[in-house]
């Protein structure tokens, strides 16, 4: 029995808020069970300069935990000096998602820059970022279209992410904290609506996985990127 006493196959509870700030061109707000993340996607007319001149925009992401979005308070990375470790390697993960859905030459030179802050953590922080980050991201694209800037709509497919983890010797789809610290194997799956990978991070700790075991969580995976990619349509609808 998992914890949370869902079925194996079975998500937390997602929903998609659209337009929660007034600034940004594009805003969600993604709850997965007791993950809660603010994404804002901001539109720039400029491009960092190493693809300066070449006619193509950029996606890029930061990332961010606010201090009491766990159980006791972490310091602030500002306070701190810089970002840690962590944060670093999640913001590049989430661009790097981001980025494999869109064609960059119809994007034009601009960047577009997706901001997702943990409001509240209970695992899964980076998956939800990058699944509510589309939504902001697909809002702000939406603007760019509507006032004529662009003509080709640059988002090719839909990009999604989910957790998926052997827990008790179990295959369990989308694991909240008290299965994430305690799981023997967990992995991130991110993929497009039409079910290409785009990044799989998968690794055992305490013990080890089959390739048989691998094929069940890919295809738990699946299922649950299937359904994260509906929850995005009809936010955005």
């Amino acid at each position: 029995m998992r914890p949370s006493g869902r079925q194996l196959g079975e998500m937390r509870s997602v929903t998609i808020e659209t337009g929660v700030t007034k600034h940004a061109e594009g805003s969600s707000m993604i709850r997965v069970g007791d993950t809660h993340v603010l994404c804002t996607a901001t539109l720039e007319d400029r491009v960092p300069p190493f693809i300066k001149g070449s006619g193509q925009g950029w996606v890029t992401a930061e990332y961010g935990m606010l201090p009491r979005s766990t159980n006791t308070r972490m310091r602030r990375e500002a306070a701190a000096g810089k970002q840690g470790g962590r944060t670093v390697e999640i913001q590049r993960l989430i661009g790097r998602a981001l980025r494999a859905g869109v064609d960059r030459n119809a994007l034009g030179e601009r960047q577009i820059t997706v901001d997702c802050d943990v409001i509240q953590a209970d695992g899964g922080t980076r998956c939800a970022s990058i699944t509510g980050g589309w939504v902001a991201l697909r809002l702000a694209v939406n603007k760019l279209l509507q006032s004529g800037a662009i003509v080709t709509d640059p988002l090719t497919d839909h990009v999604a992410a989910v957790s998926c983890g052997i827990y008790a010797g179990q295959p369990v789809l989308d694991l909240d904290y008290p299965e994430d610290s305690e799981a023997g194997v967990d992995g991130n799956f991110i993929m497009t609506g039409a079910g290409q990978l785009i990044e799989v991070q998968m690794s055992a700790e305490g013990a080890t996985f089959s390739r048989d075991q691998m094929t069940q969580l890919l295809d738990l995976a699946e299922a649950g990127v299937n359904q994260l990619v509906a929850i995005q349509k009809d936010a955005t609808a």
